[in-house]
């Protein structure tokens, strides 16, 4: 009888099963209790795919690297990582998160193994997307987009930690170029019409503060009193009022957008503003008595509640509209501060910091166009001089 030679590990072998699927087997050790050869198999569409998958699986091997092709799904996978993974994202954004998984992601890859997944697969998965917005159809923008591949690549970044791929397949993916869309503040004339058309409005008070504060429109309606000192003429935005994930008629205090706290010095007139805000709150509490809700909030009704943005808005939405600016958003203000700010001289790093912004560059990308206006009138202003200093030679 002739003895049967065993063979190494890392041999494998190549077939095409009935199905028309491309198999290699290959030997990843010996099984110490059984002392039977152990094999794993991979699959492919193709002969050469089929090939280059064993040979990176024998390489890992012989590195000691070698780990079992991960069998969940990108669906599956999805699930694990937002219940596990984003214990450390705001509630709205895990949210959003979800969204984009369940209407974008998963419908198209939801299917596929995680081990799978390839780059070519998830670009296909966005130039169908972009192929719908111009063909007429119901695409997605290229900043949604954007969104959805943030979501996915996070999610299979994760992945890659955990050693359940070995690279992110999102990585080689190509995104359309995002448009900014252009930014419509107020010029002197719309925030004259503007602030006299909001006089004696019940929402005044809140409309002036976002004005001239640029605050978001979170941080103004989750502004506390304690986060007001009137001694030495500031105000800390730590935080914004969101409206809960489950529903949505509730809304919570959570941190800033970019999670960090910031204080500015905003003018005389603001912090006026604010003391009379006071007084006219002080008053309501005694009024309410024991119906009164101490919230600590800045901005509320009679009984101490928050202001409902959507009402706000709504009423803001009235006002530009009687005044001929329908396209006009409550987001405007802010835009609307920071440009006045820059052109009245302050420097972008000051303008940035009043903003939140994370960065001066990302400030200036938005509002370049006012310190180029700004560079024009200047040169104007050197013309003028010249010819002026000409004439009198």
């Amino acid at each position: 009888m002739v003895k049967r030679k065993r063979r190494a590990n890392g041999e494998g072998s190549i077939r095409q099963r009935k199905d028309g699927v491309w198999e290699a087997r290959f030997i990843t050790g010996i099984d110490p209790g059984t002392g039977k050869e152990i094999r794993k198999s991979v699959y492919a569409k193709t002969q050469k795919e089929v090939r280059r998958k064993m040979t990176e699986a024998i390489a890992a091997l012989d590195k000691d690297d070698y780990r079992e092709p991960c069998k969940m799904t990108l669906a599956q996978w999805l699930d694990i990582w937002q219940n596990d993974y984003l214990g450390g994202v705001k509630p709205r954004t895990a949210v959003d998160y979800a969204n984009n998984i369940r209407k974008h992601i998963k419908p198209a890859l939801g299917a596929v193994k995680l081990e799978a997944l390839a780059a070519h697969a998830i670009q296909q998965f966005y130039n169908n997307f972009v192929r719908a917005v111009d063909e007429g159809g119901k695409g997605l923008s290229p900043k949604t987009l954007r969104n959805v591949h943030l979501v996915l690549h996070k999610s299979l970044q994760q992945a890659v930690m955990l050693g359940y791929i070995r690279t992110n397949p999102a990585d080689a993916c190509a995104l359309p170029r995002v448009t900014k869309n252009e930014i419509k503040p107020l010029d002197e004339d719309d925030t004259a019409r503007f602030l006299q058309a909001i006089k004696g409005h019940r929402f005044e008070t809140i409309y002036l503060v976002t004005l001239f504060t640029g605050m978001r429109k979170g941080e103004v309606f989750g502004l506390t009193w304690d986060c007001v000192d009137f001694a030495a003429g500031t105000i800390t935005i730590n935080k914004q009022l969101q409206a809960d994930t489950k529903n949505g008629t509730r809304y919570n205090l959570v941190s800033t957008k970019n999670g960090k706290g910031r204080v500015i010095t905003p003018a005389p007139f603001v912090m006026e503003l604010l003391r009379t805000q006071r007084r006219r709150q002080s008053e309501w509490r005694l009024r309410a008595g024991p119906l009164w809700e101490d919230t600590g909030l800045v901005f509320t009704n009679e009984l101490g509640v928050h202001l409902s943005p959507h009402t706000v808005f709504h009423n803001f939405k009235r006002i530009v509209e009687s005044i001929g600016l329908p396209d006009a958003r409550f987001h405007d203000l802010r835009h609307s501060y920071a440009v006045a700010a820059i052109r009245s001289g302050d420097d972008i790093k000051t303008v940035q910091g009043n903003l939140g912004h994370a960065t001066a560059s990302f400030t200036l990308d938005i509002y370049g166009h006012v310190t180029d206006q700004m560079k024009r009138e200047s040169a104007d202003r050197m013309q003028k001089y010249i010819d002026s200093i000409k004439r009198s030679g």
